[in-house]
């Protein structure tokens, strides 16, 4: 078939390198690695620590912890209670859980490539640093106490047998009991998996595999003594005075009747009456071994491979072997022998002390196997430096890879955990913790599948995101339903970790799944933001505020934070040059310092980088393409052109003087002081000319942007006007709707006084600012009579608008006076007579606001036009310079677009 026919597409990567071009073979050495997976030619060096097959490394660990004691003891207490059919619907919906989570950890681990510590691994790559650890550590306290219960259950069976105490017949009692004895056995047991475990992997796997022969080869036996052993007697002893038969049937349908149905009793271990989810929490115990495989990723030869396979063969393994346990028991044993003697199955074997060989090695390789699976976790933990100090000398490893200090701190642990004797409250907190694991690599697995992330594309494909949310409630059921204060008190210590972690870890280098996750939601959100269905009612501020150097900015920046209202605020800085003459885009390198700024200044900000020929095009450039969809700035704001000499903010504010910890992504305090120029000195000429400065806001307004000019923010100081001796002078934001450049204009509620009045009330609203009260000025000529009609009109509408504002009559005959002659109509500064604006004039506005009583903390003025004239843009200047002269911090708006609303 030729490829244009074929429905499937192949790819095939070619790599065209001429002979005299071949690249050498250090220079393949040296050849670093690209994107995190793909690294030099050649053959790669093999890992002397990765040496485990999937068979060694993985199935037979995760068959023997699934197993561990429940398969020889705690078969017929379930089928005893619950009978064949509720014991059935018991092992499928274990089953089921653990193949949902078993479904994840395929899907992560074929993934990409995976290191040492298995789901603490998976977990924390995928999900960070703060869950990562908080449960990592968890899941690594689940192995421990593990280990530690058992090891007691394997001193238990034997004392049983052979202690002093013991219930087996007269003649093997030669062991001391006691707590104290009890500790010392199960020290000597932990001392043999602590030796086993130091020589390393290796030699665990070949232990393994000779206990799992074994184990083997017991359940071999119990499923032959079914078949050979003949209907049977068995006598049960609970204590010396009272012994009763019950029988072994062999294969019989009246028995299986008899077994079918369930029958709760009892349980005459404890003398509680059990129950559906009592029996089921006792057997799930069983079978949550399945990350035993996972948690030697850092041994395997192949992990990404070796894990999802030999879990599955181990799940399906021990699953079939669960199911012929419970059907055969049902078919052959009384009821009251199941009930009464969980170790049955020496009493039917045909070997009978064989089967306490088998409860010997499952308990002792599940302490192995939970102890070097902590130990790995550990070490990865401490890799990682998620709990600093403490865990550093667990990174230590031997030559062959093995990490022996961590396997030392683990031994430790479980030596603390031993003085316990008894855990069977601990138990049930064991197996809650492996839950909230799994629980957690489900929801990996889901928020990788939620958030599309090309990347996350799994070799195995038998999942979904319904299986993930499935296995996370499933394990939550099953955590509250086997302890619900243990479940309780897991989700507790797992959150204060996760704040912990959350304040002293760095940040990291693994990616954020939370991330991925907001990119998506917020592009289908930005989809659903049509401009065309825009409403006046629901308007908001969307500021692009243009920074030259926040080093004498950065007050300015705090203050539009405030005054966005939950809107859109963009820090927007153009760089002088062109991309022609550089070799590469030097705007790049520059982000990580901005938004440093911005965690520093602690603003909820975009930040906007450009690089023109002029601040003038690189303004228009920003606001033409800065935001995305409805998330566009409407609304310039500059900084006032003018002659002060600029303050360094650096150097007075305790963020940028004083270092602290965890600064991200590697930007630190001396490297962002280092990267923003120092501010201009008196002798130094402004990069910016003041016709190209009015240029920028004619070309705000052409393009129907908002604009605002600040001025002596500088000088604002929050802390000191709203402190308790700030408030209790009082503290004011005052407004002044009226064109102060035109007098004789007779509109109060133009588009323009509404808008900065809609400003002023915002910065109001906002927490930090609701000591000020706001100050709404009328400014009327003694011989107008009808001031009082204009007062009222504008106490109805503010009643209208819902603000809260006195209003201010002020007295201006002297002022309008220096206006010169009124003129007919038209915009200012178009012809000649805009030069009846005389500077006495704006001097004695500046001083009519100036002498207004109070305490003001910002200033709202009316911003007119620029003219169209461009030989007047530097008088224009001057005239608001004059205006504004010593006003104290202020802003200057000219408002374009309809932002009130008197309607519900």
């Amino acid at each position: 078939m030729s490829t244009e026919s074929s429905p499937l597409l192949s790819y095939r990567l070619f790599s065209v390198v001429d002979e005299g071009e071949m690249p050498s073979s250090r220079a393949q050495e040296e050849a670093p690695l690209v994107g995190g997976g793909i690294g030099p030619l050649g053959p790669p060096q093999p890992d002397p620590a990765r040496r485990l097959s999937t068979f060694f490394g993985v199935v037979v660990p995760t068959v023997l912890s699934m197993f561990s004691i429940v398969v020889f003891m705690r078969v017929g207490f379930v089928v005893g209670h619950a009978g064949f059919l509720q014991s059935l619907l018991m092992l499928v919906v274990a089953y089921v859980i653990i193949l949902l989570t078993v479904l994840s950890v395929c899907a992560i681990c074929t993934n990409g490539a995976i290191q040492g510590g298995g789901a603490y691994f998976m977990i924390s790559r995928t999900l960070g640093p703060e869950f990562g650890g908080s449960i990592g550590l968890m899941f690594y306290l689940a192995n421990v106490c593990a280990c530690g219960v058992y090891v007691l259950g394997l001193v238990e069976a034997v004392l049983d047998v052979f202690g002093a105490d013991g219930t087996d017949p007269p003649g093997a009692h030669a062991l001391p009991q006691g707590y104290f004895y009890s500790f010392l056995y199960g020290s000597l047991v932990l001392l043999l998996c602590l030796l086993v475990c130091l020589v390393g992997a290796r030699i665990y796997a070949r232990a393994a595999f000779l206990i799992f022969l074994v184990v083997n080869l017991v359940l071999l036996a119990i499923f032959l003594s079914f078949f050979v052993v003949g209907p049977r007697p068995v006598p049960v002893a609970r204590d010396v005075n009272h012994t009763f038969n019950t029988s072994f049937t062999g294969f019989r349908l009246d028995t299986l009747r008899a077994n079918l149905h369930a029958m709760y009793s009892r349980d005459y271990t404890t003398n509680n009456v059990m129950t559906f989810a009592t029996v089921f929490a006792v057997m799930f115990n069983g079978c949550t071994g399945i990350m035993a495989g996972s948690n030697m990723s850092g041994e395997l030869r192949n992990p990404s491979s070796s894990i999802p396979k030999g879990t599955i063969i181990a799940v399906v393994y021990t699953f079939v072997i669960y199911f012929l346990l419970f059907f055969m028991t049902s078919f052959t044993c009384e009821r009251t022998l199941l009930k009464e003697d969980y170790g049955f199955f020496r009493s039917i074997n045909l070997w009978p002390p064989l089967v306490l060989v088998g409860v010997y090695a499952a308990s002792l390789s599940a302490s192995m196997s939970s102890l070097i699976g902590a130990s790995r976790i550990l070490h990865a933990l401490a890799k990682d430096d998620l709990f600093g100090i403490i865990l550093a000398p667990a990174k230590i490893v031997s030559k062959g890879g093995n990490p022996w200090v961590a396997v030392l701190y683990t031994w430790a642990l479980v030596q603390v955990v031993l003085f316990a004797g008894k855990l069977n409250t601990i138990a049930g907190i064991v197996t809650v913790f492996y839950l909230v694991a799994y629980a957690a690599v489900d929801l990996a697995c889901l928020l990788l599948e939620w958030a599309s992330a090309p990347n996350f594309r799994p070799t195995f494909q038998l999942f979904s995101w319904h299986s993930c949310l499935l296995g996370i409630a499933s394990c939550l059921l099953m955590m509250f339903l086997i302890s619900p204060a243990g479940a309780s008190g897991s989700l507790v210590l797992m959150l204060a970790l996760l704040g912990f972690i959350h304040l002293r870890a760095p940040a990291s280098s693994w990616g954020y799944i939370s991330q991925a996750l907001i990119f998506h939601q917020v592009r289908k959100y930005l989809l659903l933001l049509d401009v065309r269905k825009e409403h006046v009612k629901f308007w908001r501020p969307q500021m692009l505020l243009m920074v030259a150097n926040p080093r004498s900015g950065a007050q300015l920046i705090r203050f539009v934070n405030d005054l966005k209202k939950g809107g859109l605020f963009v820090l927007g800085h153009v760089e002088i040059g062109e991309l022609d003459t550089m070799p590469s885009d030097p705007i790049q390198a520059h982000y990580n310092f901005w938004l440093s700024l911005v965690d520093k200044l602690n603003v909820k900000a975009f930040v906007d980088l450009t690089l023109s020929p002029s601040v003038r095009q690189g303004t228009q450039h920003l606001l033409r393409i800065t935001g995305l969809g409805g998330m566009k700035p409407n609304t310039l704001v500059l900084g006032f052109y003018d002659t002060c000499v600029p303050e360094d903010y650096f150097l007075h504010d305790p963020a940028f003087s004083q270092a602290r910890e965890n600064d991200h992504f590697g930007v630190d305090l001396p490297a962002l002081q280092a990267h923003f120029p120092t501010v201009r000195g008196a002798s130094t000429l402004k990069a910016l000319l003041a016709s190209e400065y009015v240029s920028i806001i004619s070309d705000a307004v052409k393009m129907h942007k908002n604009v605002c000019l600040a001025r002596y923010f500088p000088l604002l100081d929050k802390e000191r006007l709203f402190s308790k001796a700030g408030r209790a002078e009082g503290r004011f934001v005052d407004v002044w709707p009226l064109n102060l450049l035109r007098p004789d204009t007779p509109a109060y509620v133009d588009v323009c006084s509404l808008f900065l009045l809609q400003l002023a009330c915002i910065l109001t609203m906002v927490s930090s600012w609701r000591a000020a009260r706001l100050r709404l000025f009328l400014c009327v000529e003694s011989g107008d009579r009808g001031w009082v009609g204009k007062e009222e009109k504008l106490k109805e509408l503010l009643s209208k608008l819902r603000i809260k504002a006195s209003i201010q009559t002020v007295t201006w005959d002297h002022v309008v006076a220096l206006h010169g002659q009124r003129q007919a109509g038209g915009e200012p500064f178009l012809n000649a007579a805009a030069q009846r604006v005389t500077d006495e004039y704006l001097a004695a506005v500046n001083a009519l606001v100036l002498k207004q009583g109070g305490q003001v903390a910002v200033r709202f003025l009316y911003l007119p036009r620029p003219p169209a004239d461009t030989s007047l843009y530097e008088r224009y200047l001057e005239q608001l310079e004059i205006l504004t002269r010593d006003l104290g911090p202020t802003l200057l708006v000219h408002g374009l677009t309809p932002v009130t609303c008197t309607e519900l």
